[in-house]
């Protein structure tokens, strides 16, 4: 029993690890598509936003048929587009065709960005339900690190490498147009993930929701109801905060930061690979702990340590040249800060926080919201880096994170040790 329940968490998880490979992929592979294509500077913006916009469109529904049709049918689904997409991105013979894969793909993230932490909340014991779904962030950042480690092996296998003889695509893929066998790394997890989930059996928690009365299946006006406003502004707050930490310019300017601090570089991705590594090796500690000292205290040191660290991050700035060591340690430190608290678990608390009967649909908002705000703060970065400068971006970040402390200190319950149907008794209490 024990050995299935790992090979489901392992399928499940694969969902997170092609959230991260289909989003990070795209790095190494701009600079050859848009030599491939002659793209044009707006071309360019919409070969890397077009994943989100489908990002945007699987969020859009999946928690309305999750909660309608299960978990399981999700994860099907988000496996069909995954191998569709991978497939169609590696063999497109054309913009065009490419385009519509990453939207594909993309909305197979959105579907999983939401099935995947539902599922294995809904499997787990109440003992380890805070651990299991945190395997999905590191799943995610694990994603993120092997697309930068794939990109620069087949980058460095096309360089130094003499072709062994290959013929057609092979030829192609790795070697002329290597795009395409960056791509190409990707239909193998996603074939896996697409033979997993045929196997898996369906959420435990949903099946029996389903056999409750029709009249008991809730409706998105429900989740805005008295006894729900709490966990509403919760699900929606702590994926905003993610997004407003400034996590990504963070992972932008991490290359940068490691040359300032005098490490040799020998091309950006090493760069992206270092820091993907960090990230991934502290989330870690959020799967030790998130059971044991609990969701609320590891959010509070989290955003906490965050603000400190993006504080001194605009201080060191600001002071210029011989602050390198300072920035390399302040930005190891709120890699640290966001990925035992603010990175994993908005996807634990969102996750069990609701009824099970809304949950597909509170989480669709909660997700949505972590998308669009994704994507105004891709939006706001350069802008804010114009007219303020580095510094002041730091701070604006750091305030954030500070605003993320007071909310959690202020709003945010204990879940750890309590079972779904105690939560929803909570609220009602609260109520």
């Amino acid at each position: 029993m024990k050995t299935n329940l790992t090979l489901v968490i392992i399928t499940a998880s694969l969902g997170g690890f092609l959230f991260g490979f289909d989003m990070a992929v795209v790095s190494g592979i701009l600079p050859f598509v848009e030599r491939q294509f002659s793209l044009s500077t707006a071309q360019e913006g919409w070969f890397v936003s077009s994943a989100l916009l489908g990002c945007v469109i699987g969020v859009s529904f999946t928690g309305e048929l999750s909660d309608r049709f299960g978990r399981k049918k999700i994860l099907v689904g988000a496996a069909v587009l995954f191998l569709l997409s991978a497939f169609c991105c590696t063999a497109a013979d054309s913009f065009t065709i490419l385009i519509l894969a990453r939207i594909a793909s993309g909305i197979g993230v959105g579907m999983a960005s939401i099935a995947v932490p539902l599922y294995l909340s809904e499997i787990a014991s109440t003992a380890n339900r805070g651990r299991l779904v945190t395997y999905y962030q590191l799943a995610i950042t694990f994603g993120i690190v092997t697309a930068y480690l794939t990109n620069a092996f087949v980058l460095n296998y096309s360089l130094t490498e003499n072709n062994p003889g290959f013929s057609g695509f092979l030829d192609k893929a790795f070697f002329d147009e290597i795009w395409r066998g960056m791509f190409a790394m990707g239909l193998v997890p996603a074939a896996l993930f697409m033979l997993g989930v045929c196997f898996i059996p369906e959420s435990p928690k949903w099946l029996d929701n389903a056999t409750a009365p029709s009249s008991d299946k809730g409706a998105y006006r429900q989740l805005f109801s008295a006894g729900l406003r709490k966990p509403m502004l919760i699900g929606i707050m702590l994926p905003l905060f993610s997004q407003l930490c400034g996590i990504n310019a963070i992972i932008y300017y991490g290359p940068k930061i490691l040359t300032d601090a005098g490490i040799s570089m020998s091309n950006s991705l090493l760069g992206q690979i270092v820091f993907g590594v960090a990230n991934l090796l502290f989330t870690f500690i959020a799967i030790w702990k998130v059971d044991k000292l609990g969701r609320r205290k590891l959010y509070i040191f989290g955003t906490m340590g965050a603000f400190i660290s993006l504080l001194f991050t605009g201080i060191f700035f600001q002071l210029g040249d011989g602050m390198a060591l300072g920035l390399l340690i302040c930005t190891i430190s709120f890699l640290a800060c966001f990925a035992f608290s603010i990175g994993p678990l908005k996807f634990v608390v969102i996750s069990e926080i609701f009824p099970i009967a809304l949950r597909g649909r509170a989480m669709a908002i909660s997700i949505m919201v972590m998308w669009v705000s994704d994507t105004i703060i891709g939006q706001l970065t350069p802008m804010l880096l114009d007219h303020i400068g580095t510094s002041g971006t730091f701070w604006v970040f750091s305030f954030f994170c500070l605003m993320a402390f007071v909310f959690t200190y202020k709003y945010l319950p204990e879940t750890k040790g309590r079972s779904i149907e105690e939560i929803e008794t909570f609220w009602n209490k609260e109520k």
